[in-house]
């Protein structure tokens, strides 16, 4: 991992949307791999290519409950003029001594129990008495409930062919194919088939630890009544969702008052337990922006105090301008400084904390932003936007029709509006006004 952020030789410049991504890309380097159990592996990237290392299914077994026997047996069998065979016996799955099925005889057999030798077939118990001497069948007698139902006769009222109803040996996968390609990110269809070959433990690179904390001595924990002056904490909650939507295992601290020793001290003790920190509020120009406060060079009588390698900067985007970015830290942790209203927070946390939780996690480039794709603009009206800035915007997208619609407005603190949005709608810097009708780019939140 990077020891530090670049610093901006140009601290009053705007940065584009594109430069202070790539800056965190280029600073934040994947975790180490480590081996970890099946189910604490989930939602991890392998690190290694994994191979098949016995067949899967590893012997013939059926698929269906009925009676194992010979094609020849049953040949030209009907319901008129069922093949009447001799019961030997019940293979239930798992089982290890199997019968012989030889001339004239079958098998209970049940689903995934193996083929017994001898036997070419199953016919499923449907299509047979059942061994009671009556009409089709709709099921088998259990085992334990009559005995019997292992031996006796069986009257067979369709023909088979060979290999009906039989699932093969290795016809799902042989010994030696690959399994998973390193670079796979573990859901639960990967970790059944993990165990399915037998493989317990895997290496992976572990879902990265984040630190979220909001600032604000405004703020107040959902649940607790508000006094003047005072709002509800959201940011913390839904940076902290949106981390593990990311793939990430996610702390959330409560909020921190204004205050910069009190952030600099929860800071130094969150870092035992992150691999990235995002704090959200605090990183604009005002008298009360203490986490601009806290992690820039302060004075402490003749000595300066470093607490912390972070840039503070300008995008040319909307909602979003004032971002922080660098380490802290013995172990220079990342640390995402987002500004505080809700929307500018979520949309920072889509275009920057996501790829950097994605690119800890070992993914590829490629995968570490959201999709996005283009759209028509379904609007009653032109949507303005402001020069040289990089407006994100709530939207609808219709896939089906291919267009997307403005959610809300285009205030920062809109939260309704952001929970019924399913995408951001991309306007350009060097564009201001899009009317409807025009294609633009839309990143998809889903």
């Amino acid at each position: 991992m990077s020891s530090s952020a670049p610093q901006d030789t140009a601290p009053h410049r705007l940065w584009s949307v594109d430069e202070h991504l790539a800056d965190i890309l280029a600073a934040v380097r994947p975790l180490e791999p480590i081996e970890l159990q099946l189910l604490d592996a989930q939602g991890c990237v392998l690190v290694e290519d994994v191979t098949v290392p016995v067949a899967l299914p590893p012997f013939d077994n059926s698929s269906m409950d009925g009676y194992a026997v010979r094609v020849a047996d049953v040949q030209g069998a009907s319901e008129e003029f069922p093949a009447v065979l001799a019961v030997i016996g019940d293979v239930a799955a798992g089982s290890g001594e199997l019968p012989t099925v030889g001339p004239g005889q079958a098998a209970r057999i049940m689903t995934g129990a193996p083929l017994p030798p001898g036997a070419e077939a199953v016919v499923p118990v449907e299509w047979t008495d059942g061994g009671t001497g009556g009409g089709a069948a709709s099921g088998m007698t259990p085992a334990s409930a009559a005995p019997e139902g292992a031996g006796g006769e069986v009257r067979v009222h369709r023909a088979a062919e060979a290999r009906a109803h039989v699932r093969s040996r290795g016809s799902d996968v042989q010994a030696g194919d690959l399994a998973l390609a390193a670079g796979t990110v573990l859901g639960p269809p990967q970790i059944a088939l993990l165990a399915a070959i037998g493989r317990g433990a895997v290496r992976v690179r572990p879902r990265p630890r984040v630190v979220v904390l909001s600032t604000g001595s405004e703020l107040v924990q959902p649940g607790e009544a508000l006094a003047a002056g005072t709002i509800y904490d959201s940011n913390s909650f839904a940076l902290a969702a949106a981390a593990r939507d990311a793939g990430a295992i996610a702390y959330r601290v409560g909020a921190v008052a204004d205050d910069a020793e009190t952030l600099r001290s929860v800071i130094e003790d969150q870092l035992i337990r992150a691999d990235l920190l995002v704090t959200t509020g605090g990183v604009s120009v005002g008298a009360y922006d203490v986490v601009k406060e806290a992690l820039t060079s302060v004075s402490a009588g003749d000595e300066a105090v470093e607490a912390g390698n972070v840039d503070f900067r300008k995008l040319a985007m909307q909602p979003g301008k004032p971002q922080g970015f660098g380490t802290v830290g013995p172990d220079h942790t990342p640390l995402l400084a987002l500004p505080g209203n809700p929307v500018s927070s979520y949309v920072s946390f889509e275009l920057f904390v996501r790829p950097a939780i994605r690119a800890l996690m070992g993914l590829p480039q490629s995968q570490v932003s959201r999709p996005s794709v283009r759209a028509v603009l379904k609007a009653d009206r032109p949507i303005g936007s402001p020069a040289g800035r990089r407006q994100f915007l709530r939207g609808a997208y219709d896939a089906e029709s291919g267009t997307v619609g403005p959610v809300g407005g285009s205030g920062s603190h809109l939260i309704a509006a952001l929970a019924h949005a399913d995408s951001l709608m991309v306007v350009p810097e060097d564009v201001t006004s899009v009317e409807p009708g025009s294609e633009l780019e839309v990143i998809l939140l889903g």
